[in-house]
């Protein structure tokens, strides 16, 4: 028979727990809920030196009560160390285990003590202490290598075995000895797989998705943005957890020695989720889909570069493969045996996690009162009232390009020499003009405008502007050659030789069909840009961090002469870095 836990299910005699990592993510919200449900003494039990109290981010006045009552109590333990884990185990009917989810990954051996031996550990103390029940917090993050999607996976589903992510290599060895514990010394065990954890107090995936926002790098999906995801908002896996207890304690055999997966029972496209947590903490949502291997190539990049490889609790490319397939669970085995249902739907639970990180919240103007009226950056590179180029007016458009084809055709396709091209075409306007000037004012009942002698006049101010605007060049031109002849610039050294190659690889080619490639050039890409400018723009700060971790790789390699050489450079470019690619570095 199972149990559902409710507020009303009250027993007369209250039972003792121990919730191990009672002061991480998963573990505070584990002991809210079974102070809530009533007819528990908690012992909250963690690494921390400190008690719950003394948490600034803890102000339930349920929590406070409960200490003051006896009904709750705090114990460092280290689950490193048994001695410790049997002294706050003694007499407790049920072990709820939650490991820490804020392990630094390049500690290989301090993970492996706390995940693995960790899970020895625990289990040696509960048979001693001769505990009747032991639920362990697993992750469904142990059946997923990101080789392949995963539609509705059930318990049938095989576990790959092997792992990229280290963490969860770990974890699927410590859920391995809890399962094989069951049924020793009578010692019912339970595993739990909850999938993409969310919800208030989140240490991980919420921060993250906040920083790469501030970054500029929220705004880019990875893959197709359509895979489906399951999450499961932290108070529904407590619930799991206190539904697990409660069968076990029925001797359902069913239940003991199994695995079950945890989710909201509503999948969702991942990249929606993350939408509706940025959009509701103010940010820009993602809109940009970038190919999968062109964000893999640049995280390989940046951890080739990097020593220390980087500061996050899951590995990168775990992550990427996270956001690019589809990972969904089959729950009914947890509905049918442990008599598991959410409490809190996926709309309200991410309305909770909002409001819990207001403080992370974006309060800028931009992002609330966007102007959308503002002029586009293909407007400003060609200046106010050209929109030739930009196709606003088409007719004037069409009429300008008809112009420049006629042009071309007249000086490249016709077979003379470029001078005689010109004297003809000049012959051409003079007998045109000559011809407009002696016709009569009206012909067959139309009106014949004359040419206002203005149009053929230049003024004192457009020449004069002429002439600064040659100044201007060859004065800027001068000082680049002198910037180079101190030898102080290397990268301008470089791009001054690459501008040089190209020109000559340019002469390769005919006058006739630079003139063409441009022409087309000029008539296309202002206006592609101008549509898709978000998009262009996201491309191009891809292409410049790629440039600029390849560029930091290239000179590890080189020796130290040529290194130091070169530091200079590096200092002048890092000052002209945008901010946010520097902080996404």
């Amino acid at each position: 028979m199972v149990v559902k836990t409710t507020a009303n299910d009250v027993a007369t005699e209250k039972r003792t727990c121990v919730v191990l990592g009672g002061r991480g993510f998963l573990g505070r919200s584990l002991v809210a809920r079974l102070l809530q449900l009533g007819g528990w003494i908690v012992r909250v039990a963690d690494s921390s030196s400190h008690s719950l109290l003394t948490d600034p981010s803890v102000s339930d006045s349920l929590l406070s009560n409960a200490f003051c009552s006896g009904q709750a109590s705090f114990c460092h333990v280290d689950v490193r160390d048994t001695s410790q884990i049997i002294i706050v185990t003694k007499g407790a009917d049920v072990v709820f285990y939650m490991e820490p989810t804020d392990l630094d990954i390049r500690d290989f051996y301090n993970c492996y003590m706390i995940i693995v031996q960790g899970a020895k550990n625990v289990i040696n103390a509960c048979r001693e202490c001769k505990v009747r029940r032991l639920v362990y917090n697993s992750s469904a993050d142990i059946v997923f290598d990101g080789s392949r999607d995963i539609l509705d996976g059930d318990l049938s589903f095989i576990c790959p075995g092997k792992f990229k992510d280290m963490l969860i290599d770990l974890k699927f060895q410590a859920e391995g000895l809890i399962r094989l514990a069951n049924n020793i010394d009578g010692l019912l065990t339970c595993v739990l797989r909850p999938s993409n954890v969310f919800g208030p107090g989140d240490t991980r995936f919420v921060p993250l998705l906040v920083n790469l926002a501030k970054a500029g790098l929220a705004k880019f999906i990875t893959g197709c943005g359509e895979n489906m995801s399951d999450f499961t908002y932290t108070e529904n896996v407590a619930h799991a957890h206190i539904c697990a207890a409660e069968t076990l304690d029925s001797r359902v055999v069913s239940v003991a020695g199994k695995a079950f997966f945890i989710t909201n029972l509503e999948p969702i496209m991942f990249w929606e989720f993350v939408s509706l947590i940025l959009g509701g903490l103010g940010y820009q949502r993602p809109y940009i889909k970038v190919p999968t291997w062109m964000v893999s190539c640049i995280v390989s990049l940046h951890q080739c570069r990097n020593d220390k490889l980087y500061n996050y609790s899951v590995s990168p490319h775990y992550m990427i493969q996270l956001a690019s397939r589809t990972r969904t669970f089959d729950c009914s085995a947890a509905q049918n045996h442990l008599g598991y249902s959410p409490v809190v739907s996926m709309k309200d639970g991410i309305k909770l996690t909002i409001q819990s990180f207001s403080h992370l919240a974006n309060d800028s103007f931009y992002t609330k009162y966007g102007n959308f009226n503002e002029q586009s950056k293909a407007e400003k590179m060609l200046g106010s009232g050209i929109d030739i180029l930009l196709w606003r007016d088409e007719r004037r458009t069409f009429a300008c390009f008809f112009t420049l084809v006629l042009v071309y055709c007249w000086f490249f396709l016709c077979g003379r020499t470029f001078a005689s091209s010109l004297a003809d075409l000049l012959l051409l306007v003079i007998v045109a003009l000559y011809g407009h000037g002696i016709l009569s004012s009206k012909i067959c009942g139309f009106a014949v405008q004359e040419i206002p002698s203005s149009r053929f006049k230049v003024t004192e101010s457009e020449a004069q502007q002429a002439m600064r605007s040659i100044v201007h060049t060859w004065n800027k031109g001068v000082r680049r050659i002198k910037s180079l002849a101190k030898g102080e610039d290397w990268s301008k050294f470089f791009r001054v030789v690459i501008s040089i190659y190209l020109f000559k690889s340019i002469q390769a080619y005919s006058v006739a069909v630079l003139f063409g490639i441009v022409l087309v050039f000029a008539f296309t890409a202002f206006f592609v840009y101008d549509q898709y400018e978000a998009e262009i723009d996201a491309l191009r700060i891809l292409t410049f961090c790629g440039m600029v971790e390849l560029k930091g790789l290239l000179l590890r390699k080189l020796p130290a002469s040529i290194s130091s050489f070169s530091q200079h450079d590096n200092v002048l470019h890092q000052e002209n870095v945008p901010a946010r690619v520097k902080e996404w570095k």
